[in-house]
C-alpha cells in the first residue's frame, strides 16, 4: 500500500476493470435495476416480468424450445443436466478441450453416470473424425449423449458445433448433443435449434452480464423424452415443473432469486436492443484486437503467444495466452496493483504447485466491454511489461488500434 506521505503516484485509483472470464463487468443499468426493495413473490410485477422474460432467454440461445432456470452457478447447471438426462449406468461421451470439459465429466461420473472422455488437450480443437469413428463403433447405441464445451473457459478453445453435429449425423448415431455455453453465450455466435443441439447449459455471470447465482438449461423435446425415466432426477433439479410451472414458485422450486431477475431482465433488454448479430460482431472485433496485440508482443519472443493457433478455434469471449513463468503472474500482479486491471489466471494449464503455472494468463473480453476498455487493458499490460523488464516485441498497441479502427 502506498504510504500517505509518499510522492509515488497510485495509478490504480479510479474505476477498476475486472478483465477475468467471469464474473464479467456488470453494466450500471443492471446494477441500478437490482437496487430496489424486495418485491411480492406471489403476484404482480415480478411474476409478469418473468413471464415476459422467458421468450428473450430463448432468443439469446437461438431456440424456441424448453427453458429451465436454477438458483446456482454453472456447476449447478451441470448437475441439473446430469440429473434430468441420465440414469445410473448410462454412458456419456465427453469431448474435453480444457479444464471445464473435464469438470462436466467429473460431475456426471460422481453422480453415477458412466463417462468416456476424449481429451484433446488444452491447445487443440476437437478432432471430428475421431468423434465420428468412435460413434460408428458404438453399434449398440450405448452412448446416450455427446457432451462438450462450446468454449472451454480455461483454454479459450472454441468447438465447431455445426461440424460436431455433422459428425454425429454422418455416424448415424442417435445420441443427444449437449453443449456447455457458460463462457460463450451472448459472446460467441450460437444457434441452438439451427445447429441441431439438444441441450444448452449457461449461467448468468458472463455474457449475460448478471451476478453469479443463476444458471439455465435450454432443452429440446428429444432431450425431454430421453430423460423421462432418468433415475438421477430429484425434486429440486427436476426440469419438468421449472419449464412448465403451474404456479410461479415452481420456476425455482421455492423462493425466486428476485434481484438476480431484476438484473437479468435489464441485461436481456440490453442484448436485444443491440441485436445478437451486433453483439457477436462486437465481440469478434474486441477478440481480434487482443490477438493482434499478442501477435506483436510475441514477434521475436516465442515465450509470448496465444494458446490457440488457429483463429477459427479461438473464443470471442476470452483469450488464453502464455508469457513464460514467472512473467504471467508478475504481470497480473503489476496490472492489478499499479493499473487497476485484473487479468485472469492461467487455469488448467499447469498445476498451481508447478512453477510453469506462473507462465499463463487469460484476458476476458466478454459481456459489457467496449473499445476503450480493451485498448486500455492492453496498454496497461504493455506498461507492465516495460516496468517489469519483460522482453516483448514492439507495435502491439498500434496493431490493436488498427483492428478497432477497421471495425
Amino acid at each position: 500500500m502506498t504510504q500517505p506521505n509518499s510522492t509515488r503516484p497510485d495509478l490504480s485509483r479510479g474505476r477498476s476493470y475486472l478483465a477475468i472470464p467471469g464474473p464479467s463487468v456488470m453494466p450500471d443499468r443492471v446494477l441500478n435495476a437490482m437496487h430496489r426493495a424486495a418485491p411480492n413473490i406471489y403476484a404482480g410485477d415480478l411474476t409478469e416480468m418473468v413471464a415476459a422474460m422467458w421468450p428473450d432467454l430463448r432468443a439469446v440461445a437461438g431456440t424456441t424450445q424448453h427453458v429451465a432456470a436454477y438458483i446456482g452457478n454453472g456447476h449447478a447447471a451441470w448437475e441439473a443436466a446430469n440429473a434430468n438426462l441420465f440414469s445410473r449406468g448410462d454412458l456419456a461421451l465427453v469431448l474435453a478441450t480444457g479444464r471445464f470439459g473435464i469438470g462436466w465429466a467429473e460431475s456426471a461420473r460422481a453422480m453415477g453416470v458412466e463417462v468416456e472422455v476424449m481429451d484433446f488437450g488444452t491447445r487443440d480443437p476437437v478432432d471430428m473424425a475421431r468423434v465420428e469413428a468412435r460413434l460408428r463403433e458404438d453399434r449398440a447405441g450405448r452412448i446416450k449423449a455427446v457432451m462438450t464445451t462450446h468454449v472451454d473457459t480455461s483454454s479459450s478453445i472454441l468447438t465447431d458445433i455445426p461440424a460436431l453435429r455433422a459428425a454425429m449425423d454422418a455416424a448415424g448415431h442417435p445420441a443427444l448433443l449437449c453443449v456447455d455455453c457458460i463462457a460463450s453465450l451472448g459472446c460467441d455466435e450460437y444457434h441452438m435449434d439451427a445447429w441441431g443441439i439438444d441441450l444448452t447449459v449457461a449461467a448468468s455471470q458472463k455474457g449475460l452480464m448478471t451476478p453469479p447465482g443463476m444458471s439455465f438449461l435450454w432443452f429440446s423435446e428429444k432431450a425431454r423424452a430421453a430423460g423421462v425415466d432418468a433415475d438421477l432426477r430429484t425434486p429440486y433439479w427436476d426440469w419438468r415443473k421449472r419449464s412448465e410451472p403451474e404456479e410461479f414458485w415452481q420456476y425455482w422450486a421455492g423462493t425466486a432469486p428476485t434481484h438476480h431477475l431484476f438484473g437479468l431482465r435489464e441485461a436481456l433488454a440490453m442484448l436485444h436492443e443491440e441485436g445478437m448479430a451486433r453483439v457477436w460482431a462486437r465481440h469478434e472485433v474486441l477478440a481480434r484486437t487482443v490477438w493482434a496485440a499478442f501477435d506483436a508482443w510475441g514477434m521475436g519472443h516465442p515465450r509470448i503467444g496465444l494458446n490457440v493457433a488457429e483463429p477459427k478455434y479461438r473464443s470471442r469471449a476470452v483469450t488464453a495466452a502464455r508469457l513464460g513463468a514467472p512473467d504471467a503472474t508478475r504481470l497480473r500482479d503489476w496490472t492489478e496493483a499499479q493499473g487497476g486491471v485484473t487479468l485472469g489466471i492461467g487455469l488448467g494449464m499447469a498445476l498451481p504447485s508447478d512453477p510453469a503455472w506462473h507462465g499463463f494468463l487469460r484476458v476476458a473480453h466478454m459481456g459489457h466491454v467496449n473499445a476503450h476498455m480493451t485498448l486500455g487493458a492492453l496498454a496497461v499490460m504493455e506498461a507492465g511489461m516495460c516496468a517489469l523488464d519483460i522482453p516483448h516485441g514492439p507495435g502491439a498497441l498500434d496493431a490493436a488500434a488498427k483492428v478497432i479502427a477497421a471495425g
